[in-house]
């Protein structure tokens, strides 16, 4: 799923481990890609969609990927959910009209839609990471509320904005080395630090050391103080 061009996402990973010359291959996954080559990545990516296109990629994901993405992330890999990815990897979502659709389970969460009347979270966002002395900034749109499970840590305070719900004040989740937003537009380009901390995690998970080399973040630290 990729509907809001969360493509960009993709695009950071790849350019941010070419210019500290770590070979990537990018492998796009389909409702026709084979398990094995799903096992095989280092780093999983999953973008947001509407409801429909949230329905069509979790039927394929319940049956089939799911359960693999499920150990993966047990194991450690990195990875970020953004937007109806996020939504997904928790125990459902519950749109405002029709049952509720079932989640992959990974994060301890759940999503429900308030009704056709709600407020509608939009609008740009600033967060700071929980446990680290950085701010973030992104885009949100979504009608969905989530709500994090008692064990389930989240990733950043809000600023400014709504995060995952409007109520408690909090963006996103993480579990293990994996990362769940609501930030898209796409998130990396304006968050290097976290495009990087994924790239850390899955050289480390793979080599044993994950330590990388420093880039010139000057235009992107800039872009992102307009922002804020």
């Amino acid at each position: 799923m990729s509907t809001y061009g969360d493509r960009g996402n993709v695009i950071v990973l790849q350019k941010r481990c070419e210019w500290r010359k770590i070979a990537t291959q990018v492998r796009p996954v389909t409702l026709e890609t084979p398990i094995k080559e799903l096992q095989s990545c280092d780093l999983i990516f999953m973008g947001g969609a509407q409801d429909r296109q949230q329905k069509l990629a979790g039927e394929d994901f319940l049956k089939r990927k799911g359960p693999i993405v499920t150990k993966m992330v047990e194991e450690g890999i990195s990875a970020l959910f953004v937007c109806a990815a996020y939504q997904f990897v928790g125990h459902y979502y519950k749109p405002y009209q029709g049952d509720k659709i079932p989640g992959a389970g990974i994060f301890d969460l759940y999503t429900e839609h308030p009704g056709d009347q709600a407020k509608r979270l939009i609008g740009n966002v600033v967060a700071k990471i929980i446990g680290a002395d950085i701010t973030i900034v992104g885009f949100e749109n979504h009608g969905g509320r989530t709500y994090l499970g008692p064990k389930l840590k989240p990733f950043a305070k809000v600023i400014k904005g709504y995060g995952n719900n409007g109520e408690d004040g909090f963006e996103g989740a993480v579990y293990k080395n994996s990362i769940g937003s609501y930030f898209h537009g796409p998130l990396l380009p304006k968050n290097p630090s976290i495009a990087d901390r994924l790239i850390s995690k899955a050289l480390e998970r793979k080599y044993g050391k994950g330590e990388l080399k420093s880039l010139d973040d000057k235009l992107e630290h800039l872009a992102k103080e307009a922002v804020m």
